[in-house]
């Protein structure tokens, strides 16, 4: 072994042997309150993810939509029409506001979606609950901030996962979160004039 070799193996175990006595204060288990916002893609994208994997860990989950309800996306198609077992998925806007022109309508499919979703994550079945969107129906008040907080903070079951998606999330969700995940702008083919792309953007 040449010295090159012999100081990345001897740094290797030094970060190891560190890693492992950090891994060893990390015993606790709960469920956690994720939050992904951010001007910046891949919000949902994350979400759907974790959706994947509660699915081959065979933790039953479920995803509430909301605001995007109109958009045939590929994930509502595929969930449905390939894992309606493993996931509910509820659908719960028409389409963004600026499509609806009808703020009394959106504010009723917001709050019928988060009837659906206080019942999802109160179902003991259920593990895993995505509200994906609902910090959009929450920047524009079709939700109100205090009561999505303190439900969450005191109703959600010790061990159900719940993941929050959508940009300008509210200060007082931020704080409440375990996980916040902010996805930054560096670059957007839509400035360029490319619109939304199939398997990219739904």
């Amino acid at each position: 072994m040449d010295d090159t070799a012999r100081r990345h193996n001897e740094k290797m175990k030094r970060i190891k042997a560190a890693r492992d006595k950090m891994m060893e204060t990390k015993t606790e288990e709960r469920g956690l309150i994720m939050v992904h916002t951010g001007d910046g893609k891949g919000k949902s994208s994350s979400g759907f993810g974790m959706i994947m994997r509660c699915i081959a860990h065979g933790i039953p989950c479920s995803v509430v939509q909301f605001i995007k309800g109109g958009w045939d996306t590929g994930e509502k198609k595929f969930l449905r029409e390939r894992h309606a077992k493993e996931c509910r998925f509820f659908v719960s806007g028409e389409g963004f506001t600026w499509e609806t022109q009808d703020r009394d309508r959106d504010v009723a499919a917001a709050q019928n979606g988060w009837r659906i979703a206080q019942e999802q994550i109160l179902d003991p079945e259920i593990g895993f609950v995505l509200l994906d969107e609902i910090n959009i129906a929450l920047r524009y008040d079709y939700l109100d901030i205090d009561e999505v907080v303190a439900f969450l903070q005191t109703r959600k079951p010790p061990m159900t996962h719940v993941c929050l998606t959508g940009r300008s999330a509210k200060p007082e969700l931020i704080e409440a979160a375990d996980l916040v995940t902010e996805m930054s702008l560096r670059k957007h083919p839509f400035k360029d004039g490319v619109k939304a792309q199939k398997g990219i953007e739904f």
